[in-house]
């Protein structure tokens, strides 16, 4: 698969952490939303986020109370950077760019794709996450 069958807009259906027991957990929700970008060049940005996040009780983006802080920032996940495709791996890879998590930016994300239709899915490499074994896997409906 080249990049041009990836390049477009993608709107999340579902993003879950699979744990090795068989176990499916939702950080962000079972019903979060999000959006996934990508352009003919490889530059890509997304973003997904908890739905039905509280707004701040000032209505000011910069005078949120600690609590509203963390709960807002705990409820998204956003990023950017340049991606590139390995058809015969079925593994895109991106590095990143610029990210709400400082720690991410420069770090490079390996993916495992489908493509069927109008639906892509993206898994993760296995990972230890609080002394699991997790796999994320977003799956992503073309919409443009």
């Amino acid at each position: 698969m080249s990049l041009d069958r990836l390049a477009g807009t993608w709107k999340l259906i579902s993003s879950e952490m699979r744990d090795s027991s068989g176990g499916v957990h939702y950080p962000l929700g079972a019903d979060c939303a999000g959006l996934l970008t990508i352009d003919r060049a490889g530059t890509m940005a997304a973003q997904l986020m908890r739905q039905g996040r509280r707004p701040f009780d000032s209505g000011d983006i910069l005078l949120g109370t600690d609590a509203e802080v963390q709960e807002a920032y705990h409820g998204y996940v956003a990023f950017w950077g340049q991606c590139t495709v390995d058809a015969a791996k079925g593994q895109v890879t991106y590095v990143v760019t610029g990210s709400l998590f400082p720690n991410w930016i420069g770090h490079e994300n390996l993916r495992f794709y489908t493509i069927v239709g109008d639906s892509l899915t993206l898994r993760t490499p296995t990972f230890l996450m609080d002394g699991n074994e997790i796999t994320g896997v977003l799956v992503w409906q073309r919409v443009a």
